[in-house]
């Protein structure tokens, strides 16, 4: 049998993405004090682009890539990719960024190109998400500062992820409000936003839209219905609407001023969102979109369930270490400490589940 060409770019993006994860996680850990081997620490500034543009724009680059079937598409997550070795190894800082900006420019091409096919309001949707990276990508290389790209950089993950999302309402009856109201949600996601670049109430409003994406998400997602479903459909749904739980969390914390930058709350929002949302998501769809791109099986076990229940108590105590104060400032450590661990007993469950897949493939 003929081995698929694709593959090799497609490990490769995970490889690359997987080791921007590993120093991300330790970079963030070294914001938060903790005893880190020394590359981590020096990145501890970069944690956010390690996070969002090195993995996870990686990820989703090489999802897209998948999807697109066209070879040219995975230029964008092995860039991106790149981009993240080039803040690992230290070298300058601009060409990061501008590995970075291809990516997004990758990923957005290929988003019109999906939307020529099929304009409908979940391909804009997934289109509008991929132009939010590469508007925080530009601000960053333009302003200098990366905090002009956050919500920019958390928009991308949102809108792309409740785009993917708007996809499977197919499958539902028709509700004549649903699509208004998630326009009126990204709408004000987005301006706030753009009007975070002039006001700091700017930041409240982007909250307000974050808000709104959870409220919808909770009440049209197919989860819903998937939740009373069986094994790996149940197991989906339950990581979807413990995400969605914790966006809404991230944006009433953003609505009490706490995605400002300096806010004592601002660690615990957008924690909220990128570990509580954006990583449950990852935790849900591993076993179907790993297996698509790497071409191996992940058979479903109940120990699924671990590193979801781990992710989410640990984020709870990072969380309250924060609303604590600097008195609980040993608490937000633990919290974070163990977020990591999280992390860690999810890469392995996924690991173990594909040793388990070959076995049962051999016999």
């Amino acid at each position: 049998m003929r081995s698929d060409p694709r593959l090799v770019p497609r490990v490769l993006s995970l490889v690359l993405a997987m080791l921007s994860l590993v120093v991300g996680v330790g970079a963030g850990l070294a914001r938060l004090g903790a005893d880190v081997p020394a590359l981590a620490s020096a990145l501890a500034g970069w944690h956010a682009a390690l996070m969002v543009c090195a993995f996870f724009g990686t990820v989703i680059g090489l999802e897209r890539a998948v999807a697109l079937g066209r070879p040219i598409a995975y230029l964008g997550p092995l860039t991106s990719g790149l981009g993240g070795i080039v803040l690992l190894a230290g070298l300058p800082l601009p060409w990061a960024q501008l590995l970075f900006v291809l990516a997004s420019l990758v990923l957005f091409g290929g988003a019109v190109v999906v939307v020529r096919r099929q304009s409908a309001l979940f391909t804009r949707t997934l289109a509008v998400g991929a132009a939010c990276w590469l508007v925080g990508n530009l601000a960053w290389v333009a302003s200098g500062m990366i905090q002009s790209a956050i919500p920019w950089w958390l928009s991308f993950l949102v809108v792309t992820i409740a785009g993917e999302r708007l996809e499977l309402t197919r499958f539902l009856p028709v509700r004549r409000e649903a699509a208004p109201l998630f326009r009126v949600a990204a709408v004000t996601t987005l301006g706030g936003a753009v009007a975070a670049w002039f006001s700091p109430l700017g930041l409240v409003l982007f909250a307000a839209g974050l808000f709104a994406l959870s409220l919808w998400l909770l009440r049209y997602d197919i989860a819903r219905h998937n939740a009373r479903q069986r094994d790996l459909v149940r197991y989906i749904a339950l990581c979807l609407l413990s995400g969605y739980a914790w966006l809404a969390a991230g944006a009433v914390i953003g609505l009490a001023g706490g995605f400002t930058p300096g806010h004592p709350l601002r660690d615990a929002g957008l924690h909220a969102v990128t570990l509580g949302f954006v990583f449950a998501m990852v935790f849900g769809h591993a076993p179907i979109i790993f297996p698509a791109i790497a071409r191996v099986r992940i058979p479903y076990h109940p120990v699924f369930y671990l590193p979801l229940v781990l992710l989410h108590l640990s984020l709870a105590v990072r969380t309250a270490g924060a609303l604590a104060g600097g008195d609980a400032a040993p608490l937000l450590r633990i919290g974070g400490l163990a977020n990591a661990a999280a992390l860690l007993v999810f890469i392995l469950t996924m690991v173990v589940s594909v040793l388990r897949g070959r076995r049962a493939s051999r016999g």
